[in-house]
């Protein structure tokens, strides 16, 4: 019997394409719940493609040393109307795509019609909508401690899909597909897993197995 292929990810905001294809190669994500709050990662932020070109879209957190914090326990700030700009910048970027019609409303609960007072449990939300609109069947797993060095028969992917110094990643090869502002920027890679699906819809699943090379 094959033993169970398990990975160690923390959890991001609409996370990006690569995060999407070891989601693919693995049986059991591991998210780790026990982590302290680190600043310069998709932990609350994404990109998505917008009319003048990649935009990042951050979700603000309530005033106070977050990185002294467990990720749980991390605050959505809401002194500006976050959710509802962020909303209008998804409909700005995709409402013209070709899936957009068909995911809207699902889409417009996390923003407009919800309000989440941790970070965790709207990304939680989000990525388990994801999973679910995809078609990716992974065990999910929270981790109970935290690991500086988990067990050997764990991947630890901890920080390495990162915005600003991804890790090397050779089973990672972005496969094209349309974009709706491609005539404007050229094909923009990895970006959030929102693009790929208001882009592809049903077909997002075969981009992000194209993507995956293992």
């Amino acid at each position: 019997m094959r033993e169970e292929k398990i990975i160690l990810l923390e959890l991001q905001y609409m996370p990006p394409v690569q995060y999407f294809t070891k989601l693919f190669a693995y049986d059991c994500l591991l998210l780790e719940a026990q982590e302290n709050y680190t600043k310069g990662s998709y932990r609350n932020r994404c990109h998505i493609a917008a009319v003048n070109g990649i935009q990042a879209l951050s979700i603000p957190l309530r005033k106070g040393k977050h990185h002294h914090k467990r990720i749980r326990d991390v605050h959505i700030a809401y002194d500006e109307p976050w959710a509802g700009r962020h909303w209008k910048s998804i409909l700005s970027a995709y409402g013209n795509s070709p899936y957009f019609k068909f995911y809207k409303e699902e889409l417009k609960n996390f923003f407009i019609n919800k309000r989440y007072e941790y970070l965790w449990d709207f990304n939680y939300e989000l990525l388990l909508y994801f999973i679910d609109t995809i078609g990716i069947h992974i065990k999910i797993e929270m981790t109970a401690e935290y690991y500086r060095q988990p067990p050997a028969y764990i991947d630890d992917w901890r920080g390495k899909i990162n915005p600003k110094k991804p890790a090397d990643d050779p089973a990672f090869h972005p496969q094209y597909y349309p974009q709706v502002f491609e005539d404007r920027h050229g094909f923009q890679p990895n970006l959030s897993i929102l693009d790929v699906l208001m882009c592809n819809g049903r077909a997002t699943r075969s981009v992000i197995r194209q993507s995956c090379k293992v």
